[in-house]
C-alpha cells in the first residue's frame, strides 16, 4: 500500500509539472522571434504589383463601409490595377446604398455584389464572390479582408512584393485593435494582438509554417486559390485556418509580413468577445480533427507535420486540460504529502513568474506603440490573485511575515490552519480563475454588470477568459451544437493614422 500511495504521489507531481509545458513552449516561442530576422523573406522581394482583386464580405455594415473603401483607395497602389468587390450578404440595412454610391464615386474600381440570401456565414459569402473574380482572367492575386478593417497606406504593397517570389501562396499582415476610444477591453485585445501576432507569427515564420492567415488580412496568389479548390471551407467554423494549412500542403509558402499593418475595431465587452473568441476556438477543435494526418508526421514540401509545430498547437489548444489536470493534482497531494504538494507549486509557479516576465517584456519591446496603451493591462493579464499566487511563489517566506504583521495590527493571528488554508485555496484557484471569467461573462449583461464585470476580470485575468472560452468549445463541439457564424458587430470606431 506504502508503495502504490509513493507511485501515485510521483504521478501527481508529473501531472503538476506537465501544466508547465505551455509555458516552456511561450518561451521558446518567444525566444524564436530574436532569429526572425535570419529567416526574413526579404531578399527574395521585389517590388511587384500584381492585378489585385479585394474581396470584401459584408453583412449590415452600413457603419464602417464606406470608410473601409475610402482607405482602400488611398492605398499606394496602382489605381488601374485594383478592384474591390464588396459581397453583400442580402443586408437588411443601408449597406447597398453605401457600396452603390462608392462605386459610382470610383467607377471600375468598387464593384458591388449581391446575394439575394443570405445567413450562410463568411465563408460562403466568399465563395460567392470568389466565383465571379475567377471567372474573369483579369485576377492575379486576391486580398480578403473584414469589412471594418482599416488597411495602412503601405499595407497592400509590403504584402504584395512577396509574390514576387513564385514559391509563396498566401501572405497575412499584422492586425492591430484601434477603437477609439478604446476601453478595458479593447485594450486586453491590443495586448493580446501583440503576443499572438508580432510575437506568435514570426516565430512561426522562423519555423517555416504559419497556422493561420488573420481573416482581415489574407493575401492569395491565383495559383495558390485555384491550387486549394477555388472556394473557401464552410465545414468549418475556421474558414481561413483551412486555406493557411491547405496552403502549405500544397506546397506552397505563406508569410507573416509585420509592417503590413491593418487597424481593426475588436469587441468592447465580455460577452461580444466570447462569441467571437468561442467561433475561432472551436473551429481550431475542428481544423485539429480535419488535419488529424497532418500531427506529428512528415509532411512532403511543408512544415505542418513537425514536432515543433505540432506541441506549439497543442500546447495552446490544450492549456484549459493542463490547467485543471495541475490544479486537481495539486488538491489531490495536498492531502496525501503535504511538503511535496508545495514543492511542485512552487516549481510550476516560478515557471509562470518567469514566463510571465520574459512574454511581458518581450511583447512590449515588440511593439512599444501598442505597449505604451495596453502595458497595464500586459501587467494584469494573469489577474490580481495570480499576481498574488506569483509571490507567493517566488517569496514564501517574506509573503507569510508581511501576513503576520499586517494581520497580527489587526489583531488576528496568522495560524498554520489558516495557512493551509489558503495554500488549498491557491491549488483550486489554477482552474477557479476560469470559472471568475465565465462570472463575469454571465453578469455582463446584467444592471451590475458594468461595475463587476471590469473588476471580476481583473482578480481572474484575460489569460483565464480565453482559457474559459476554449473549455466552452470543448463542450459545444462535444455537443455537436449548430456551427452558427455569430458576426461581430462593428460600429466604426477604427481611428487609424493616414
Amino acid at each position: 500500500m506504502a508503495a502504490f500511495l509513493a507511485s501515485l504521489q510521483w504521478m501527481l507531481v508529473v501531472f503538476v509539472l506537465i501544466g508547465a509545458l505551455p509555458l516552456l513552449v511561450a518561451n521558446y516561442q518567444f525566444t524564436l522571434v530574436a532569429f526572425h530576422f535570419r529567416r526574413l523573406h526579404y531578399k527574395k522581394c521585389e517590388p511587384y504589383f500584381p492585378r489585385t482583386a479585394i474581396l470584401v464580405p459584408a453583412w449590415n455594415e452600413d457603419l464602417v463601409i464606406g470608410a473601409s473603401i475610402d482607405r482602400l483607395m488611398m492605398l499606394e497602389y496602382p489605381r488601374d490595377s485594383l478592384r474591390i468587390f464588396v459581397v453583400d450578404d442580402a443586408s437588411t440595412d443601408s449597406t447597398p446604398q453605401v457600396v452603390q454610391a462608392k462605386a459610382a464615386e470610383y467607377p471600375g474600381n468598387v464593384f458591388h455584389l449581391r446575394r439575394e440570401k443570405g445567413g450562410e456565414g463568411k465563408a460562403a459569402t466568399l465563395n460567392h464572390g470568389l466565383g465571379i473574380i475567377l471567372a474573369d482572367d483579369w485576377m492575379q492575386a486576391v486580398l480578403i479582408m473584414d469589412a471594418d478593417v482599416i488597411y495602412v497606406a503601405d499595407s497592400l504593397r509590403h504584402m504584395t512584393r512577396h509574390l514576387a517570389d513564385p514559391r509563396v501562396g498566401s501572405v497575412t499582415g499584422y492586425i492591430k485593435e484601434g477603437s477609439q476610444p478604446g476601453n478595458y477591453m479593447t485594450r486586453f485585445i491590443g495586448y493580446e494582438y501583440i503576443t499572438a501576432q508580432a510575437a506568435g507569427r514570426r516565430c512561426q515564420d522562423v519555423l517555416g509554417v504559419i497556422a493561420c492567415l488573420a481573416g482581415g488580412a489574407q493575401l492569395h496568389s491565383r495559383e495558390n486559390l485555384i491550387a486549394v479548390g477555388g472556394r473557401i471551407d464552410t465545414t468549418t467554423l475556421a474558414e481561413d485556418t483551412v486555406t493557411t494549412f491547405r496552403t502549405q500542403r500544397a506546397g506552397r509558402i505563406v508569410i507573416f509580413e509585420p509592417h503590413a499593418v491593418v487597424w481593426a475595431e475588436e469587441p468592447g465587452g465580455i460577452v461580444a468577445l466570447w462569441k467571437q473568441r468561442l467561433r475561432w476556438a472551436r473551429g481550431n477543435v475542428q481544423v485539429t480533427k480535419m488535419f488529424k494526418d497532418v500531427w506529428f508526421r512528415h509532411q512532403p514540401g511543408s512544415r505542418l507535420g513537425s514536432p515543433t509545430f505540432g506541441v506549439i498547437w497543442f500546447s495552446l489548444l490544450l492549456l484549459p486540460v493542463f490547467m485543471v489536470a495541475a490544479s486537481a493534482s495539486l488538491i489531490a497531494l495536498y492531502f496525501l504529502n503535504f511538503k511535496l504538494a508545495f514543492d511542485a507549486f512552487r516549481l510550476l509557479w516560478v515557471s509562470n513568474v518567469v514566463t510571465y516576465a520574459f512574454i511581458t517584456a518581450m511583447a512590449l519591446f515588440i511593439d512599444p506603440e501598442v505597449g505604451r496603451r495596453t502595458w497595464r493591462q500586459a501587467v494584469m493579464f494573469p489577474g490580481i490573485i495570480n499576481m498574488l499566487i506569483f509571490t507567493t511563489a517566488v517569496l514564501p517566506g517574506q509573503l507569510a511575515w508581511i501576513g503576520h504583521k499586517i494581520l497580527g495590527a489587526a489583531g488576528i493571528e496568522l495560524t498554520s490552519g489558516w495557512i493551509r488554508g489558503i495554500v488549498l485555496f491557491t491549488y483550486i484557484w489554477l482552474m477557479g480563475c476560469m470559472g471568475v471569467s465565465y462570472l463575469a461573462k454571465v453578469l455582463e449583461p446584467r444592471r451590475v454588470g458594468k461595475i463587476l464585470c471590469p473588476i471580476l476580470l481583473y482578480v481572474g485575468g484575460y489569460g483565464p477568459l480565453l482559457c474559459a472560452i476554449t473549455t466552452a468549445a470543448y463542450v459545444q463541439e462535444f455537443r455537436k451544437a449548430d456551427m452558427k457564424w455569430d458576426k461581430t458587430v462593428k460600429t466604426g470606431k477604427v481611428a487609424a493614422p493616414v
